[in-house]
């Protein structure tokens, strides 16, 4: 962070202290729950980073046939870990080979003979260690590529494309790219996030969106990659570890080396409906792999905005986030990978508004200095005046530059309308690119009134976050939303979907990656 307006909110460091100081305690107390629970996705992912891929004849993919058989006999509650590399030792197979016969029927995987646990457990860590050295040789192909070609100047120009085809996604990812922009979006296939399996292979007809499969994420990586020598900058790519499969698809996103995955370790229960006690493993699991790969993630409070006011109700963006880095913290995270979220929302009709909305945008700033922040556009106040949302687009594009954001996802001025063209992205990367350079030291060389209504209004959001996050340490983190004190959506933790997918586990269970990743400490 640099001087002049961006240190200027004269914020208490006692309630700063204190709100980390509360986060913890309310991370902590579910980090029992967490500890004693997997979920499928979480098995199924175990297979996939033992080389289990593919599909059977039916198209189902080949994790979820072993995970299905495991379950089906009864043993999920000792891991996916045990059954498939005591089949392994067993019939002298790979894992995907024991994933085949599975899949033909020629394996009762939980009815073979129990071979030794020692020899067990020794090629599940040996199987491990592989997935894990194949990330880390991910990890240094992109510092290399970054340390040769160099990033943009932050903020990051952050566009999404989302054709439903991959091959035409590929296609707009590369122009976006060439015109500008820093970090490239496909986003998902509308409902993909309540899929309970991963689909496989390229694909041409998501909805909304383009299905995330490794696949994919191969083809729009290499895309990429070439763009980026075309540019001599490296741009990176983002997709989205969410929903029911959020494990599956953080491995995979680390296997193919994505750079951001949009991880909130409550988004999908408040806005996809997914059970909290199940979403609250899968997140620890996901953010686990994400942190290790070296993946910048993108938390969701921005979301709340969507459903509450940007001024009445900023303070649970701000108590989110502070939950969200405790959770983040405990999964290895360092902060320099945490994207934490908030938008421009703030509505433009209230006078002042655009100067609420810099003390809001500062405050975050300075909370969180070292996390590359996510600062998203002005969808609630988009309409059909395809004029008056290009202003608005400014006005954030300026606000964003003024108080240091880290990551600026595009407004589009034909958001409401439809889905946007090449075109509109190429005046929206115009608008950005235009402000933030002729804005670009402007918040090193202005100051804040002491005392003024900047000062002010960023120091009210703090304390009433504190007394936020009091609340929810006091009640815990389930019942707080039960009772909806997050974007005013409530949930019951024994509702939503996906809670048969969770599992307590057993004496036995294992799983080698928390204890090979976190060092067994955090695991």
């Amino acid at each position: 962070m640099t001087a002049g307006v961006r240190k200027a909110l004269d914020l208490d460091e006692t309630q700063i202290g204190r709100a980390r100081e509360l986060a913890r305690s309310i991370v902590l107390e579910m980090k029992g729950h967490i500890d004693a629970h997997s979920t499928t996705s979480i098995e199924r992912t175990v297979c996939r980073l033992f080389g289990i891929d593919g599909v059977d004849d039916d198209g189902k993919p080949l994790p979820n046939v072993v995970v299905d058989e495991i379950q089906a006999g009864g043993g999920l509650d000792r891991g996916a870990a045990h059954w498939v590399c005591n089949a392994m030792l067993h019939h002298d197979l790979s894992a995907q080979q024991v994933a085949e016969e599975v899949a033909r029927g020629t394996i009762d995987i939980t009815r073979l003979p129990a071979g030794d646990e020692g020899a067990i457990r020794e090629l599940a860590s040996e199987l491990a260690t592989t997935a894990c050295e194949t990330i880390r040789a991910r990890r240094r192909e992109r510092d290399g590529m970054i340390g040769r070609l160099g990033l943009g100047l932050q903020p990051w120009l952050y566009i999404i494309v989302a054709s439903g085809n991959i091959y035409e996604d590929r296609t707009q990812a590369k122009s976006a790219a060439l015109l500008g922009a820093d970090i490239v979006a496909v986003i998902r296939s509308t409902g993909q996030s309540l899929m309970d399996y991963v689909p496989y292979g390229p694909t041409t007809e998501g909805f909304g969106g383009t299905y995330a499969t490794q696949e994919n994420f191969r083809i729009i990586r290499k895309a990429l990659d070439d763009v980026s020598e075309e540019v001599r900058r490296y741009v990176r790519l983002t997709n989205y570890s969410s929903g029911l499969c959020m494990p599956e698809i953080a491995a995979m996103g680390a296997l193919e080396r994505l750079d951001v995955m949009l991880s909130d370790s409550m988004y999908g229960i408040l806005f996809r409906d997914i059970n909290p006690k199940r979403t609250f493993v899968d997140q620890h699991f996901s953010r686990m792999l994400l942190g290790f790969g070296g993946i910048i993630i993108n938390t969701g409070e921005d979301n709340y905005l969507t459903t509450d006011d940007a001024y009445e109700s900023f303070h649970t963006v701000v108590a989110s986030q502070f939950i969200n880095e405790q959770f983040a913290l405990l999964s290895g995270v360092p902060v320099e990978q945490m994207g934490l979220g908030h938008a421009f929302q703030i509505n433009m009709d209230m006078e002042d508004g655009l100067l609420y909305e810099i003390a809001q945008a500062l405050l975050v700033r300075q909370l969180f200095p070292n996390a590359p922040i996510k600062y998203m556009p002005p969808t609630r106040s988009s309409s059909g005046n395809i004029f008056r949302t290009h202003v608005l687009d400014g006005m954030f594009n300026f606000t964003s530059v003024l108080t240091g954001q880290g990551i600026h996802l595009l407004g589009m001025h034909t958001e409401a309308i439809h889905t946007p063209h090449l075109q509109d992205r190429a005046l929206s990367l115009e608008n950005a690119k235009y402000v933030m350079n002729t804005a670009r030291h402007l918040g090193e060389e202005i100051v804040i009134r002491p005392g003024g209504k900047i000062q002010k209004r960023a120091q009210d959001v703090l304390v009433k976050a504190v007394e936020m996050l009091g609340q929810v340490d006091g009640m815990g983190l389930f019942t707080a939303l039960e009772k909806g004190m997050f974007a005013r959506v409530k949930r019951p933790r024994d509702g939503g979907k996906g809670r048969d997918g969770a599992f307590v586990k057993g004496p036995q269970y294992f799983n080698p990656f928390p204890e090979l990743i976190l060092g067994g400490e955090r695991g």
